[in-house]
């Protein structure tokens, strides 16, 4: 059963679908055959904008955690073989200081239905009822409804059209790396150096999934995942300068 084809989900895709193709008749003088790719980016912004606020929030708990990371490093000391009051006790210190160990996973919940209606925008031909238009746009020669892995699957791809995936998915794969890089606070020294375990350098890894996942889905997504990321990293860094608790307010000079 297709869940975008009828019912409340489907008037709500019907909804993007309207909201994308008005931005994209107003992109149309300025963005020309590109003005539905356009949209998409603009779509994301929004969107991303109106998560700001979450991003900010997000920001402050991995300050709250970074202050917490050497508390958090004694109770795994001390109770580190007892599963259950390690939990408890985690938990509690967290409840003490009004924070959530969870706080980082919020934009990513609250941007995934997103990235599924505009996933879902540019694969069916019908929406509600009526015909998808939107499936006509290309972006560079290349339909925003095909994906990487579908292009070359069925031969039918030119090699204009694979270049446009690769450069997108280069994209993605260069701004994970930045974020990899720019955005991984490092750790408070506890008193003891330590050397981050196999675990940790696989986590470390996991962001690049995003990658594999923009090869399978419609150009219009991987669009929407090289804005999104791109924002995470510029936003981030902001958020982390304005509200870091090293910052220091601006002295205001005072006449004699």
């Amino acid at each position: 059963m297709d869940i975008f084809a009828s019912g409340p989900i489907a008037g709500i895709l019907d909804v993007v679908y309207q909201f994308v193709t008005f931005l994209s008749q107003i992109l149309a003088p300025v963005a020309g055959a590109s003005s539905a790719a356009v949209a998409v980016v603009v779509l994301t912004m929004v969107v991303r904008a109106l998560l700001i606020p979450v991003g900010a929030s997000q920001v402050r708990a991995e300050f709250t955690r970074r202050r917490l990371a050497p508390r958090l490093a004694e109770l795994q000391r001390i109770h580190g073989r007892d599963r259950e009051t390690l939990q408890r006790k985690t938990m509690e210190l967290y409840a003490q200081e009004k924070a959530s160990p969870f706080a980082g996973c919020l934009p990513l919940l609250l941007q995934a239905p997103v990235l599924s209606l505009v996933y879902a925008l540019f694969l069916h031909p019908t929406i509600n009822g009526h015909v998808n238009a939107l499936l006509s746009q290309h972006l560079f020669g290349v339909p925003l409804g095909m994906s990487f892995v579908h292009a070359v699957g069925t031969g039918g791809a030119t090699i204009g059209m694979i270049a446009v995936f690769v450069g997108f998915l280069a994209a993605i794969a260069t701004v994970t790396a930045i974020s990899r890089t720019v955005l991984t606070l490092r750790p408070v020294q506890t008193g003891s150096p330590t050397t981050p375990n196999m675990v940790t350098r696989v986590v470390s890894y996991l962001p690049f999934i995003t990658v594999v996942f923009a090869a399978f889905v419609p150009l219009a997504a991987v669009l929407y995942l090289l804005t999104t990321t791109s924002w995470t990293v510029v936003e981030r860094t902001t958020l982390r300068r304005t509200l870091s608790p090293d910052a220091r307010p601006p002295r205001l000079s005072t006449a004699e």
